[in-house]
C-alpha cells in the first residue's frame, strides 16, 4: 500500500468520525417537546422570576414554646428545646427587649463565668424534675461553653438571638425546666 493510499484512508476516516461527532452533537441539543418546538419559559404577570419569589417570601416567626420574664421589660422566648441522637439537649430562642431602655445586664447572663466565655448566656442551666437534679452548659476543652457568646447590650425593640447546648437528661424525662440568671423559670416540653 501506497503512502498516498494511506493518507486518501486517514482522510475518509477523519471526515467519518467529524459527521459522526456532528450528528452526536446536533442530537444532544435539547430544549425542545417531541416535535422539536422550544418549551415556553414560566413566567409570572408581575414581571418577577418565581424562583426568587419563592426564596424572598417572609416566612412565620417561630413558635415560642416558653417565655421567662426578665427585669425591665426583657423577655426570653424559647422557640426550642430539642433533645438529639448524640445526648444533647439544645434550648434556642430570643432575647427580646420590650421595655423602653437599654439592657445591659450581659454581663449577668454568664453567670459564675469570668475568663474562657464572657458577654454570653454561660450561666444558663435547666433542672430535671424527674431525677432531681441540675444540667449545666457543655463545655469545650478549653472552657469555652457551647452557647452564644459575644453578647452586648439589646437596645430596647431590639431582638437577640441565643441558644445553650446541655447534656441530655434520661429518656424518662420529658421535660425541663430551664432558667437563665435575672430572668425567672420556665418549664419547656423536649423534642426529639
Amino acid at each position: 500500500m501506497s503512502i498516498r493510499q494511506k493518507v486518501k484512508d486517514r482522510r475518509v476516516a477523519a471526515v467519518a468520525v467529524a459527521a459522526v461527532l456532528t450528528l452526536a452533537l446536533a442530537g444532544c441539543g435539547g430544549g425542545g417537546d417531541k416535535a422539536g418546538a422550544p418549551q415556553p419559559v414560566a413566567s409570572r404577570s408581575d414581571g418577577k422570576d418565581p424562583k426568587q419569589a419563592a426564596s424572598t417570601t417572609p416566612s412565620a416567626p417561630p413558635a415560642v414554646i416558653g417565655t421567662a420574664a426578665g427585669p425591665a421589660g426583657v423577655v426570653l422566648e424559647i422557640n426550642s428545646a430539642v433533645r438529639d441522637v448524640d445526648g444533647y439537649v439544645t434550648v434556642s430562642g430570643q432575647i427580646k427587649n420590650n421595655g423602653s431602655s437599654t439592657f445591659s445586664q450581659i454581663a449577668a447572663l454568664r453567670g459564675d463565668e469570668k475568663t474562657a466565655s464572657p458577654a454570653s448566656v454561660a450561666g444558663a442551666s435547666y433542672v430535671d424534675p424527674v431525677g432531681k437534679k441540675r444540667y449545666f452548659v457543655v463545655r469545650d476543652t478549653e472552657g469555652r461553653c457551647a452557647c452564644t457568646t459575644g453578647l452586648s447590650v439589646v437596645k430596647s425593640g431590639e431582638s437577640v438571638p441565643f441558644f445553650a447546648q446541655f447534656p441530655a437528661p434520661p429518656a424518662t424525662s420529658p421535660e425541663i425546666v430551664f432558667s437563665l440568671p435575672t430572668f425567672a423559670t420556665t418549664a419547656l416540653k423536649l423534642s426529639e
